[in-house]
């Protein structure tokens, strides 16, 4: 059995990525919780991802870094989850194709973004993938996001399956996916329209509705 596995920010969620608003509100809830008083440099560092920058900030401020990261992420899924439930982040009009390959091969999301929103994402808008795959809420987890093939991989084994499909709208989604044994598709959208195809990808698509007769 072969499986059709789906990035999701830029192929089932609207644009490319989280809004960046997400993770400094995110950081700022953590920090509260922790009862941390950071300057406003190091509140602007904690908003982004540069995990050496956060470690040292963290002890100063005497916080666990991990605890700290683990917050983080926790709180920037609730701001995502947010989003979604009151439209200010929508989904692409053609993925009920995903529901419909569905019907005839294994199915699976495997994503950058945080395991718990993926997990959201599945439930909210009704897909039965076989497995669902984001990152874990670690500096260890964050690290192994595509373009390392860890999560693709990991989705593979938990399926028992070796080969099939990978739908992307990134190089690194199709780095990842060649690196894990896939066939890729790079998918178009409108934030990569003047993107150059990658080179090592085996399709490219304009639509997931192009899916129903790519797969056998």
């Amino acid at each position: 059995m072969t499986a059709v596995l789906f990035d999701m920010d830029g192929v089932i969620l609207d644009g490319p990525g989280t809004d960046p608003q997400v993770y400094a509100d995110a950081a700022d809830a953590a920090l509260a919780e922790l009862g941390a008083e950071p300057t406003a440099a190091q509140r602007r560092d904690f908003s982004n991802h540069d995990h050496e920058r956060i470690r040292t900030h963290c002890e100063a401020l005497d916080i666990d870094p991990a605890r700290f990261w683990e917050l983080k992420e926790s709180y920037a899924s609730r701001g995502t989850h947010d989003r979604l439930r009151s439209g200010e982040r929508g989904t692409y009009d053609d993925i009920d194709a995903i529901r419909e390959l569905g019907e005839q091969t294994a199915i699976g999301l495997v994503t950058n973004n945080r395991q718990e929103t993926a997990e959201f994402v599945a439930d909210r808008f009704g897909f039965d993938f076989d497995v669902v795959r984001g990152r874990d809420p670690t500096f260890e987890g964050y690290e192994r996001r595509k373009p390392d093939p860890y999560y693709i991989e990991d989705a593979l084994d938990r399926l028992d399956i070796t080969d099939g499909l990978y739908v992307g709208d990134s190089p690194k989604d199709i780095t990842a996916g060649r690196a894990a044994g896939l066939e890729t598709a790079f998918l178009r959208r409108p934030h990569n329209r003047e993107r150059e195809r990658p080179p090592n990808a085996t399709d490219e698509i304009e639509s997931l509705t192009e899916l129903l007769s790519l797969v056998d």
